[in-house]
Parts: structure tokens; sequence; C-alpha cells
């Protein structure tokens, strides 16, 4: 009895895996199940007697390429929680960025699929998967930025550092794109390595958190938003001195 539970999760798993690919290659709407099932080596009614129906069996791949991308570049980076926040921030970037650039990780490549053809489907789900993240990132960000900053102003600074992590993502694309056609282009810079991006972000960025706290603190963007504690004139340890020389090695 336990073994034939254990061939039924083996066949349900062999499905997911395969559906990751099939999905992350071709899309919700192009991709069939009977393809799935014959790459998958199982009967085509696995699909409904494992799952349900495709639209179930498309957020477990999701679900499962997601996780193990997550197992495979962990979202902090290796660094330890009583770091600093500036070295919070760069395990954070070098996460994402190595997730991002990850061939074996179809977790973006279903999401990119997604956008360009909407089903709604993963919605929900990507949803409450990425918002530990994004709290996470925010709580660095709103150390940084002091406790006078508002949310948009927390949530502007996220959208500039995810931007640029996700520009790892298209330049990785381009690279292999380029290279399945044999092409030769001077549009891409030479190649970096994913640790040297990932410094150059955090520097970018910190340099514009920085920034933007001297601005908060002298009330030049008290029209961006009310500050969290509801007091525009709240006072703020000064900024360390020492963040421009924080090691990123």
């Amino acid at each position: 009895m336990k073994l034939k539970k254990k061939n039924r999760a083996g066949k349900a798993e062999q499905l997911v895996e395969t559906a990751c690919e099939i999905f992350a290659d071709k899309g919700y709407r192009d991709a069939t199940v009977a393809e799935i099932c014959k790459r998958a080596g199982a009967n085509v009614a696995a699909v409904n007697y494992y799952f349900g129906n495709k639209e179930t069996l498309y957020a477990e791949a999701w679900r499962m390429a997601f996780h193990r991308s997550l197992q495979a570049h962990p979202p902090d980076g290796g660094v330890p929680s009583d770091a600093s926040a500036e070295q919070r921030l760069r395990g954070r970037i070098l996460a994402a960025m190595q997730r991002l650039a990850d061939p074996k990780s179809h977790e973006f490549e279903i999401i990119r699929k997604e956008l360009a053809n909407p089903t709604g489907l993963l919605a929900e789900l990507i949803r409450k998967s990425i918002e530990p993240l994004r709290r996470e990132l925010g709580s660095i960000i709103r150390e940084l930025l002091g406790e006078c900053a508002s949310e948009q102003q927390v949530l502007l600074c996220q959208m500039s550092i995810r931007a640029q992590c996700f520009d790892m993502m298209i330049r990785e694309q381009h690279r292999r794109m380029f290279k399945v056609n044999g092409m030769k282009t001077n549009l891409l810079p030479v190649e970096l390595k994913i640790e040297d991006i990932a410094d150059h972000v955090m520097r970018f960025s910190l340099a514009g958190i920085r920034e933007i706290r001297r601005q908060i603190e002298a009330g030049e963007l008290a029209a961006q938003g009310n500050a969290v504690n509801g007091n525009s004139g709240c006072s703020v340890e000064p900024q360390n001195e020492n963040v421009d020389k924080i090691s990123v090695s």
C-alpha cells in the first residue's frame, strides 16, 4: 500500500516537473495536457486524476518552480539576520539576480508568458508567495531610509531596486537568444559576474537611498506621502557615515 502511494506521488511530481518545462516554454494557452502527459510518460487522464484539471496543474507547476528557485538561491543571499542593513540588502540583491539568471529556474519564464498572455490563474498565488519577500526587502529599506519615510517612499525604493535586478533577466534572455541563433551583437555590455553586478546595484541603490533620506530629513519630500508615525517633523538619528566604506567583497 505504501509503495503504491509512493509511486503515485512520484508520478504526480513528474507531471508537475514536466508541466514546469512546457508552461515555461509555451505558456498556459499553448501548452496541452496531452503533450505534458506524453512527455511525462503518463496516461492522458493522469492530470485529471492527480490534479483535477489543467488550471490546478498550472498553479502547482509555478509553485514548484518558485520553491525550488528559493531553495537553490535563498532570498537572504546567505547573509545572517544580524548583519548590517547594507550587507542584508546586498544579499537580497545577489539572491534575486541569481534566481533571475538561473537557466534551470522556470519561475520567471512562466510569469513572463503569463504577463504576455494573461489568464489570471496565477495572480493570487504569486501575490501570496512573493509578498513575504517584498516585506523583508521593505523592512531593510525602511531601516536605511529612517523612521520618517512614508510607505510610498519605501515602495518607490523597492521598485527601483527590483527594476535593476530584472534588467539582469532581460539581458540574460537576450544573451541566450543571440547564442542560440549564432548571432553576435555589440548591444550588450561585456559579460560581468553576477556578484560584480550585484555590488554595483547595491552601491547605486544605497547612494539613492542616502539622498532620499537626506531630503526626507530636510523636509524636501514632505509632500510625497505622510510619515508612518504621522509626524512629518520626527527626529531621526543621522545616517551612518561609514556606509560608504562597507565591504561588498
